[in-house]
């Protein structure tokens, strides 16, 4: 199974959508294994958002994460990384799917609610940047037999 990182950004927390959020994950079959409510420090945005110095937007982005809480998560499950980035919508709420998150909740693409890796590199670099060892989870659901087929 793939694990990617999510993170319900401040204005998904300040709007109280982080439930309505992590239930869209559930339903859809996918499996918390980390959960954590947390201000992110200055050193660790601008660590998450590196490609990015040197951009008109770095300081703007680094300055709106850092300015209230977040909720950062692990999601796993069969492809879990697209299945994400599908369920969240374009970048620019004015041009996600209906049905996706951001198309749901956001109105702007500086406040467009929730932010997932985009790639498994990236996941496992995102993931490691906000959990430490000991703080992921690995257990298995009675669910899961009816969410996916067995190998054979």
């Amino acid at each position: 199974m793939e694990r990617t990182f999510v993170m319900v950004k401040p204005d998904g927390v300040q709007r109280g959508l982080v439930g309505e959020i992590i239930s869209r994950f559930e339903k859809r079959g996918l499996k918390i294994v980390g959960l954590k409510m947390m201000q992110v420090t200055r050193e660790l945005a601008e660590a998450h958002y590196g490609e990015h110095r040197g951009k008109p937007f770095f300081a703007p982005l680094v300055e709106y994460i850092t300015s209230g809480p977040v909720v950062a998560m692990v999601l796993e499950g069969k492809n879990a990384v697209s299945v994400v980035r599908e369920m969240m919508g374009a970048t620019d709420p004015q041009k996600a799917a209906p049905g996706t998150i951001r198309a749901a909740y956001g109105l702007d693409i500086g406040r467009n609610v929730i932010h997932g890796s985009d790639g498994e590199e990236s996941a496992r670099r995102e993931i490691a940047l906000f959990f430490g060892e000991g703080e992921l989870l690995s257990y298995r659901r009675d669910i899961d037999r009816w969410l996916y087929e067995e190998e054979r």
